[in-house]
């Protein structure tokens, strides 16, 4: 069964052409601005591993949006690793997603919503 894909015009330059953009590409901004910040994985994977094996439909999965007449809402499912204070990283996280959608499409963000998961336990290595 395929994908159903969403694409947006985002613009509309008159006499040269449009610009089309997918949602699967917005989220994996979201995805990419998201785990950018220290301690921060979405859907329990491992980012230094996805981005390795190049696999971004992994990456995205833990991302939801909802575009509204050129507005975006987003959802964020994240894993933070023991020890980072939850608050800030978040407001990072909402900041980082916020700040990349808007000055890579040119869309408005309504929301970023963090939904904490998991808080990933690093063994401590032997001294």
């Amino acid at each position: 069964m395929a994908e159903k894909r969403t694409v947006y015009k985002i613009k509309d330059a008159e006499g040269i052409g449009e610009v089309h953009i997918s949602d699967e590409v917005i989220a994996m901004i979201a995805a990419l601005a998201a785990t950018d910040a220290e301690g921060v994985s979405l859907n329990g994977n491992s980012t230094k591993e996805l981005r390795s094996k190049s696999s971004t439909k992994n990456l995205s999965k833990g991302v939801r949006l909802t575009i509204q007449d050129g507005t975006v809402k987003a959802d964020l499912n994240l894993n933070l690793a023991y020890g980072k204070n939850i608050l800030e990283t978040s407001k990072t996280v909402q900041e980082r997603v916020k700040s990349s959608i808007e000055n890579m499409t040119g869309l408005s963000v309504s929301d970023v919503n963090i939904h904490v998961g998991s808080v990933n336990m690093v063994e401590e290595k032997a001294k």
